[in-house]
């Protein structure tokens, strides 16, 4: 059984290749059942997630995650996860693949998959809300499907987007920090939030007509990122239906009457198949809510397997 470290995952999962597999993934499907959320103790909202998903006669695989955000405040990463793959006709276990590195990119890569349909095409200018684990990749991710000229960073400990944004401008892609959020807001084409708020940090009010907002950090019901308005402005699309169920930023506003569930657009599988055209127009205001599924991990494990075998 192949051990893949977190420099090969990463190294396989190159956006260029790691776009058009989840697209490919999408469109083939799989027997994914909802994930597990188990709570670890009542205090500190620490988590284990498993994420299970099979092709028949192809490849099976199952994501074991733990989120302790805690660790936040000790300077550690919020999560940490492993990826198990097997034969889906033998059951033989083939390789174990660092899950952090493929659940950052194959996130972010979804989001960006997301973004190819429902973002303006003169895109340029991206807001990073949220400079960790998963934001830190986003402006790589987005430059395979737009051509990003501008990347804007905040994050609420300054010292994390000043990280980035050097860690950036060292690859050649112009970015500077924003310590106003409310101001940058009206300022970019993408804003791709990736952060463990509980309360909005994302007015909808300030939102610039043809703006695209992605949304990855909400995976609790409990946990959101754009108000009622970014919401009643927008045309609203989800990766998967589990989102009506454990991303707040669908869930409050369903539960509040601000949000019909029928008047979500669709789901990224259906942009994938054809089955929706994506954005009508470039002053509308399109919300992806990505929860992440064990569909997108098991076409990213597969892809690294293939890559390292």
């Amino acid at each position: 059984m192949l051990s893949v470290s977190a420099e090969d995952t990463a190294r396989a999962l190159n956006f260029d290749a790691l776009i058009p597999a989840l697209r490919e993934g999408f469109v083939r499907d799989a027997h994914t059942p909802n994930r597990h959320h188990h709570a670890i103790d009542g205090s500190s909202d620490a988590t284990l997630l498993l994420m299970p998903s099979w092709t028949e006669g192809g490849y099976l695989g199952v994501k074991l995650v733990n989120v302790f955000p805690a660790n936040s405040e000790a300077g550690q990463p919020a999560l940490s996860s492993v990826y198990i793959l097997a034969s889906a006709v033998t059951g033989e276990h083939l390789a174990v693949l660092d899950g952090n590195e493929l659940t950052r990119r194959r996130t972010t890569g979804t989001a960006a998959l997301g973004a190819s349909y429902l973002a303006r095409s003169d895109s340029a200018v991206l807001l990073i809300v949220g400079a960790g684990h998963i934001g830190s990749v986003a402006a790589e991710a987005y430059a395979a499907v737009r051509d990003i000229r501008t990347v804007l960073v905040y994050n609420r400990t300054a010292a994390v987007a000043e990280q980035l944004v050097a860690e950036l401008g060292q690859r050649g892609m112009p970015a500077k920090q924003v310590t106003d959020l409310s101001a940058a807001v009206p300022e970019a084409d993408i804003i791709s939030c990736a952060t463990l708020a509980t309360e909005p940090i994302i007015s909808g009010e300030l939102l610039r007509p043809g703006t695209h907002i992605d949304l990855i950090g909400s995976f609790r019901p409990t946990m959101r990122e754009v108000d009622d308005e970014c919401i009643r402005r927008a045309t609203v699309y989800i990766d998967s239906p589990v989102a009506f169920e454990e991303a707040g930023d669908i869930a409050q506003p369903v539960a509040a009457g601000v949000l019909d569930p029928a008047a979500v657009a669709g789901t990224l599988p259906e942009l994938c198949r054809g089955e929706l055209a994506g954005r009508e127009h470039d002053d509308q205001i399109t919300v992806f809510k990505t929860v992440g599924t064990g569909l997108a991990d098991l076409a990213a494990a597969t892809l690294v397997y293939r890559s390292v075998r």
